[in-house]
C-alpha cells in the first residue's frame, strides 16, 4: 500500500504532459463455446519507459481481466482522493449475443465498441502518473498470466455508479453535516455536478444524431434503389441513363452517411459516454473526503466524550480505570491529529487531481472536435464532387 509521501515522490518524478506509451487493444476472439464462451484481446504496449522489461510486448486478456484491474486499482486509490478511470459498462445482451454464436452485424458492432473502449480505458490509466506504475498495471500489461479476477459483478460502470451512490448515502447520512469552509471544493462540486447534466444531455442528442444518420442511409439506399429501377423502364435514352446515373450517386451518398454515422458515433458519443463516467468517479472523490472529513469529526466527539468521562472519574476513588480513560484519550488525540492530517491530504490531492483532469478534458475535447469537424468538412466536399460530377448528366438531358 503506498503512503501519501509516496505518492508525493511518484508525481515529482513525473515530468510533462505526455508519456511515451502507446496501448492498443486488438485481435478480438471468442474462446470456448455457449454461456460458458468469453472474449479474449490482445493487448499491444509500445514504450521506452524504463518502467518496462521490454520497449514492446503484447499480452492475452479477457474483458473480466480488465474488470479486476479497475477493482483493485478502485480500492487502492479512491479513498485517498485519486481519480481512477472506470472500466467499460458491462452489456449482458450484447455478449449473450456473441456466446451464443450470432454472427450478424449489431454482435460485430458490440465487439468493436467494446473493443475500443478497452483501448481508451487503459490509455487513460496508464496516462495517470501514479497508476501507471501501480504494480498491478504493470502486471497486467506484462505478465503472460493472471490471476483470475473473483468478482467483477460491481467492476462496471454501472458498479462504480453504485459504489459512487453508496458513498453519496454515507455522505447524506453523516451525524454532524459539513459545513464547507474552502470556496474551492464548493465552487467545484457544483461546477461537476453541472458538467454531468449537460453532458449527458449532449450524449443523448448526439446518439440520436448517430440513429438519425442511419435512417438516412437507409432511406438514400432505397431511393438510390427506386432511382435505377425507374431509369431501367424509362424510354427515354438520355433520361434513362441520367437516372441510373443518379441511383449510383445516390448510393456512394448513402455510404458517405454510413460513414458519417460511424464517426458521429466512434468520435463524439463514444467520448461524451467515455466523460459521463469520469464525471462520476470525479464526484466519488469529492464524497470519500466528506467521509474523511466525517470519520476526523466522529473522533474528536469520542475524544471530547472521554475527556468527559475522565472528569469524572477524577472525583472517584478509581486510580486503575482513570489510567485506561487516560491512554484511550491518548490513543484518541493522535487518532485526532491522523484524521486532521488525512483530511488535508486528500483535500491537497484533490485538488491536483481536478487541475489534472480538466487539463486532460479539455485536451480530448479539443482533440475529438477538430477530428469530427474535418469528417464532416471531408463527407461535404466529397457530395459536392459527386453532384458537380451528375450535374453535367442531368443538363445533358433533351
Amino acid at each position: 500500500m503506498y503512503t501519501h509521501s509516496s505518492f508525493d515522490e511518484i508525481e515529482e518524478e513525473e515530468g510533462g504532459d505526455s508519456i511515451d506509451m502507446h496501448i492498443s487493444v486488438s485481435d478480438p476472439e471468442k474462446v470456448g463455446d455457449g454461456m460458458n464462451a468469453y472474449m479474449a484481446y490482445k493487448v499491444s504496449t509500445k514504450t521506452s519507459l524504463s518502467l518496462f522489461k521490454t520497449g514492446e510486448f503484447a499480452v492475452k486478456r479477457r474483458f473480466s481481466d480488465f474488470l479486476g484491474l479497475h477493482s483493485k486499482l478502485a480500492s487502492k486509490y479512491l479513498h485517498v482522493g485519486y481519480i481512477v478511470p472506470p472500466a467499460p459498462e458491462k452489456s449482458i445482451v450484447g455478449m449473450t449475443k456473441v456466446k451464443v454464436g450470432k454472427e450478424d452485424q449489431s454482435s460485430n458492432d458490440f465487439v468493436e465498441k467494446r473493443r475500443s473502449a478497452l483501448e481508451r480505458y487503459l490509455m487513460r490509466t496508464v496516462k495517470h502518473p501514479i497508476l501507471l506504475k501501480d504494480p498491478d498495471v504493470l502486471q497486467f500489461l506484462e505478465s503472460s498470466e493472471l490471476p483470475r479476477a473473483v468478482s467483477t459483478q460491481a467492476l462496471s460502470s454501472a458498479g462504480l455508479l453504485r459504489m459512487v451512490n453508496k458513498a453519496a448515502d454515507a455522505v447524506n447520512k453523516m451525524t454532524i453535516k459539513m459545513n464547507e469552509s474552502d470556496a474551492w471544493f464548493e465552487e467545484k462540486q457544483q461546477h461537476f455536478e453541472n458538467l454531468d447534466v449537460q453532458l449527458r444531455k449532449l450524449h443523448i442528442s448526439v446518439e440520436s444524431l448517430v440513429c438519425h444518420r442511419k435512417e438516412l442511409s437507409v432511406n438514400t439506399a432505397q431511393f438510390a434503389k427506386s432511382a435505377a429501377m425507374l431509369g431501367n423502364s424509362e424510354d427515354h435514352t438520355a433520361l434513362s441513363r441520367a437516372l441510373s446515373q443518379l441511383a449510383e450517386v445516390e448510393e456512394k451518398i448513402d455510404q458517405l452517411h454510413q460513414d458519417q454515422a460511424n464517426a458521429d458515433f466512434h468520435l463524439f458519443s463514444e467520448l461524451l459516454g467515455d466523460y459521463v463516467r469520469l464525471i462520476t468517479a470525479v464526484k466519488g472523490v469529492f464524497d470519500h473526503r466528506m467521509k474523511t472529513w466525517q470519520k476526523w469529526q466522529d473522533t474528536q466527539i469520542l475524544l471530547l466524550k472521554k475527556r468527559e468521562a475522565e472528569a469524572k472519574l477524577q472525583q472517584t476513588n478509581k486510580p486503575d480505570k482513570l489510567q485506561q480513560a487516560k491512554d484511550e484519550i491518548k490513543e484518541l488525540e493522535a487518532k485526532v491529529q491522523q484524521g486532521e492530517r488525512d483530511f488535508e491530504q486528500i483535500s491537497k490531492t484533490i485538488r491536483k487531481e481536478v487541475s489534472r483532469f480538466e487539463k486532460e478534458r479539455v485536451k480530448d475535447f479539443k482533440a475529438i472536435i477538430i477530428k469530427y469537424l474535418e469528417s464532416l468538412v471531408q463527407t461535404q466536399q466529397q457530395l459536392i464532387k459527386y453532384w458537380e460530377a451528375f450535374l453535367p448528366e442531368a443538363k445533358a438531358i433533351s
